[in-house]
């Protein structure tokens, strides 16, 4: 079978390798605009920070290697202009000579990816203006910076990619200012844990500024010298755009392919409308694994699964692709965030009744070396008890809360499903009871009616007026709170009316559910604990 595939770096290289391996007698060929066909696109921040040492790192496969890997043909700085469907033909251009060219297949894979956006404001044409999509990007940054002068830089985009290159700016000695027109940083979680993450990003060193429009950049002898805003200028040595991708998708306008404000529209085995082309990657839609609707998930995870089914799809298979559940994990300077699945704005907006609640549990055995906190907030339907989303951020395994996440919610498990599994302990790793089994537990609680709890949401929307604050944890640490040592509750409190609208608030948010436990035996009917403590939100007594 002849096949052509358009763009490489995941799923077209993903896709052409497998072909050959389910049947050597195919013909396989990937045309690609660029140099390089495999790079690894989500280590470029690392190179900047030095965390990946040598630029030849970020190269995965030469298209020479990878030809002798797989025995699929390459042929770089060849761009794809047109697609004839009814002829079954591609054109492309050399991009080195100017010919053109046609190659005709049987079946044809589209993996063109997607570009940076690049705003229509004056002064992109500056020198030391730069986006984070190449290894080309990063290596001239990297330069850039080691040749000194480099002191501002201004990130605009607060998106995984941008917040990765604000801290390996930052860790090679450049002051970086993080810009972004959305309220809050990082796609995919809810506002008070965004705003958890914002703050925590500001105490390391890199300040965010959300809800600001970047409006031009302002020049001095050609190089960059200042961002102009919706709010202020920002003095800057360089910029870098990480404000989105699009995908490249333009040369199909005129194809009949379907498409969804440019990204292409697939079925469950990767097809398109034409049953003889397929799509995957940064370009394409999948499907969201918990709605059925159409996703975009440019990640590169998302494109080497997709790429895999793809491939044996064209072989004759039929291999649905489960969908994807937004899933993403970054690291930041002290802080890891990760999530999955729906926030609780979203699970709303889909039609689920959502609980949720926000603990700060262990990362692994306290008196463990470099033992750290996560703080998670676990969403669930009340009414199927169906996990829905989980977010987590903190020093520690963020990736395996999610991960074991992930698992639940792709087999659509109920908070009892994944009750009292037997996860992997030893003080090293975990906790005796594992960081997702505890917060579980703790929403388990919370929709028994055992835990009775104001969430950092609706403490920030003012739900605490009324409300008398108690601090509850191990040591006074409340200004002007009246403090209550755990083990002294023996009985009801001096001066606390047992239906006194109170809000017990400790560290983290355990000490004060053990408190409320003792109030409620002692006849308190009006107690309230402060999911995640004032570790997680600021609390003052006026």
């Amino acid at each position: 079978m002849k096949i052509v595939v358009l763009g490489g770096v995941a799923a077209g290289t993903k896709i052409a390798a497998k072909l050959m391996r389910e049947d050597r007698s195919n013909e396989v060929v990937i045309l690609n605009k660029g140099e390089n066909i495999s790079y690894a696109g989500c280590g470029l921040p690392y190179y900047v920070g030095h965390v990946i040492g040598e630029k030849e790192e970020l190269i995965v496969n030469t298209p020479a290697k990878y030809e002798g890997l797989t025995g699929a043909k390459v042929l770089v700085r060849t761009e794809a202009t047109k697609v004839d469907r009814a002829n079954k033909l591609v054109t492309a251009v050399d991009l080195a000579t100017g010919e053109e060219k046609t190659y005709g297949y049987d079946k044809l894979v589209i993996a063109t990816g997607a570009s940076p956006v690049n705003p229509p404001i004056p002064g992109m044409d500056l020198e030391n203006v730069f986006f984070m999509r190449t290894p080309e990007d990063a290596i001239t940054l990297r330069d850039l910076i080691a040749q000194g002068g480099i002191a501002r830089a201004v990130v605009v985009g607060a998106g995984y990619i941008g917040l990765e290159v604000a801290e390996n700016l930052k860790a090679n000695g450049v002051k970086a200012f993080v810009l972004d027109m959305a309220k809050h940083v990082l796609p995919g979680f809810d506002p008070e844990c965004a705003e958890y993450i914002e703050g925590k990003l500001s105490e390391a060193g890199i300040p965010v500024v959300t809800g600001v429009t970047v409006t031009g950049i302002e020049g001095k002898d050609g190089k960059v010298a200042k961002v102009l805003t919706s709010k202020k200028a920002y003095k800057a040595d360089l910029v870098v755009m990480s404000a989105g991708i699009r995908p490249n998708t333009a040369f199909l306008a005129d194809t009949g392919i379907e498409m969804f404000k440019g990204t292409i529209l697939t079925n469950e085995f990767g097809q398109t409308n034409d049953p003889n082309i397929y799509a995957a990657g940064d370009c394409a839609m999948v499907r969201n694994a918990i709605t059925g609707k159409p996703a975009w998930s440019p990640m590169g995870s998302t494109a080497n699964i997709a790429g895999r089914i793809i491939a044996q799809n064209m072989m004759g298979k039929e291999i649905g692709y489960r969908g994807v559940l937004g899933t993403a994990v970054c690291h930041l300077p002290g802080l890891d965030v990760g999530r999955t699945g729906l926030t609780e704005a979203q699970a709303k907006e889909e039609g689920f009744d959502p609980e949720s609640v926000i603990a700060l549990v262990d990362a692994k055995a306290h008196y463990m070396p470099g033992a750290g906190t996560l703080a998670v907030k676990m969403i669930a339907d009340k009414q199927t008890r169906r996990l829905l989303g989980v977010q987590v951020m903190g020093t520690g395994a963020v990736d395996k809360v999610v991960d074991v996440a992930v698992v639940g919610i792709m087999m659509k498990a109920t908070l009892e499903d994944l009750e009292g599994l037997d996860f992997a302990y030893a003080p090293p790793f975990s906790t005796a009871i594992h960081p997702f089994a505890h917060v579980l537990n703790v929403l388990k609680n919370k929709m028994a009616g055992n835990l009775e709890s104001m969430t950092p949401a609706e403490y920030a929307a003012g739900e605490a007026e009324g409300y008398r604050i108690l601090d509850a944890s191990l040591k006074p640490t409340i200004e002007g709170a009246p403090y209550i040592d755990l083990p002294s509750v023996t009985g009801p409190i001096d001066g606390v009316d047992k239906d006194e609208k109170v809000l017990l608030v400790c560290n983290k948010g355990k000490r004060a559910y053990l408190v409320q436990n003792r109030l409620k035996a002692f006849g308190y009917t009006n107690t309230k604990v402060l999911e995640g403590g004032n570790l997680f939100t600021d609390v003052t007594v006026d």
